[in-house]
């Protein structure tokens, strides 16, 4: 049975009172003291004697004590000036008998030096969640801008004028192009240029996420939607670039069974959370990239027909690199002095026969594969100057053009070398025939990484093993 407070000595009650309210003031409903405590009094500069029986307003500085008796509204957590610091009070009116008697108020901290302690510790969470915060935003826009985009080749000029001229509409985009080609950087260039350029540029690669997990990404998911789901739910990426952009990489791997849900939100302007029961509204600009041939998968029944009509409304293809050689120079010499921050270098160029290389090669690999072959050289760079001697064994003595046809036996392949080649250990030998055979594959099934492995004969996880070793994307 509940005794209330009749098993405690009377005696105790004030100290406890103290102890857990910390300081306490209870005025009646004219907002006269009937009792305040010493650790409170001690704070004001006063004593209980003095304090007693007061109005409270005369007591304690920008008191709403009796407001409170007079509205019977309470006021929790709010912020009260008082001798020149700002305490956190809560302050409830008393009730008896459904009438106003008067109130009680308390104030958590019970001394100036303990405020401080808090202070500190609040202002750096604070701080450090404005870092975070910050660190977000910038995050969630756009890095590049058209001027970004390098090149002075007719396709080149004719695609950058076209996203330039499409940038303010709220139209889906779809981004066509080999690996490699720069679609990225287009889909941002575009958001910099759009209406929505201050609001948030979400980039999400529907290739890298396993088919189970792709849908909380992009949708979000509610508390206790499966096991080790976040605590309170977590947004998927249509409610983060929600009236932003919404950049979708590599939709054509994205799953069959995902492509009909992706369309029925573009279609309702609306996300549903998994494990969720209500809709949440989205305004969400749309620009999907693909390397593969969308038009192909449709045909195969891969791909639904009705998404890609929603993605192609505006449908702008990335010319690759062998068809804008004209461009290499630029191109090497703006990723070069992006480069030189990296590796505290300065005034690094490429010699003339080195540029003649670069401008042979076909580059299957496109943009993508420049940069890495540059970045390679400068690991190896001793002066400022790259020279053919630093540049990976696949570009130094070039191989004659040949076609790989599968089913051809290697024996009846005539190769007719330009020059002499010379020799190389067994070991850079074979990396050097191996990593140009899967360039080749990569080339001729314009980027499909499993379609390679086939023509290769060899298992996917191995090719993709091969692609990290030789430093191919």
């Amino acid at each position: 049975m509940y005794q209330g407070f009749e098993g405690i000595p009377n005696e105790w009650h004030e100290q406890i009172i103290n102890l857990l309210a910390e300081r306490i003031v209870v005025t009646d409903h004219d907002g006269m003291i009937l009792y305040i405590n010493e650790a409170y009094c001690e704070f004001l500069g006063t004593t209980v004697k003095e304090a007693l029986h007061r109005p409270v307003q005369d007591v304690i500085e920008n008191t709403r004590m009796h407001i409170v008796s007079e509205t019977g509204q309470k006021e929790l957590a709010t912020l009260h000036p008082i001798n020149g610091s700002e305490m956190i009070a809560n302050r409830y009116p008393l009730v008896v008998d459904g009438e106003i008697v008067g109130a009680l108020g308390t104030v958590m901290f019970r001394s100036p030096e303990e405020w401080r302690m808090y202070k500190t510790k609040i202002q750096g969470l604070v701080e450090e969640l404005k870092y975070y915060k910050t660190k977000v935003e910038k995050d969630l826009k756009s890095k590049y801008q058209f001027n970004d985009l390098i090149g002075i080749s007719p396709p080149f000029l004719s695609t950058k004028k076209l996203a330039e001229r499409i940038s303010g509409s709220n139209s889906s985009v779809l981004l066509i192009g080999d690996s490699g080609t720069g679609k990225e950087l287009f889909a941002h260039a575009i958001h910099h240029s759009s209406m929505r350029t201050s609001l948030p540029f979400v980039a999400i690669n529907c290739a890298s996420i396993p088919e189970h997990l792709l849908e909380s990404e992009l949708f979000g998911y509610d508390d206790g939607a499966f096991t080790g789901a976040k605590k309170g739910g977590k947004k998927g990426q249509f409610e983060i670039a929600n009236n932003g952009t919404l950049f979708l990489d590599e939709i054509g791997d994205m799953p069959l069974s995902m492509q009909s849900k992706l369309l029925r939100v573009l279609q309702e302007k609306e996300v549903q959370r998994v494990g969720g029961q209500k809709s949440i509204a989205v305004d969400v600009r749309i620009i999907a990239a693909t390397h593969r041939d969308l038009e192909k998968l449709v045909e195969e029944g891969t791909f639904r027909q009705d998404l890609y009509y929603r993605l192609n409304v505006i449908k702008i293809e990335i010319p690759p690199l062998r068809r804008r050689k004209e461009d290499i120079p630029l191109i090497s010499q703006s990723l070069l002095k992006k480069m030189e921050g990296k590796f505290y270098r300065k005034g690094i160029e490429l010699s003339a026969e080195v540029e003649e290389r670069l401008m042979q090669h076909s580059w299957p690999g496109n943009v993508r594969e420049l940069e890495n072959v540059l970045e390679r050289s400068i690991n190896v760079l001793d002066g400022k100057t790259i020279e053919v001697v630093h540049l990976p064994l696949y570009l130094r003595d070039r191989e004659p053009e040949t076609n790989f046809v599968k089913g051809a036996n290697p024996q009846n392949l005539q190769m007719t070398p330009k020059k002499p080649l010379p020799i190389f250990s067994l070991k850079e030998t074979v990396a050097f025939v191996e990593k140009e055979a899967i360039l080749n594959a990569l080339e001729m099934t314009n980027g499909n990484k499993q379609e390679a492995a086939k023509l290769l004969e060899i298992g996917k996880t191995s090719f993709y093993e091969k692609c990290k070793l030789y430093t191919i994307r």
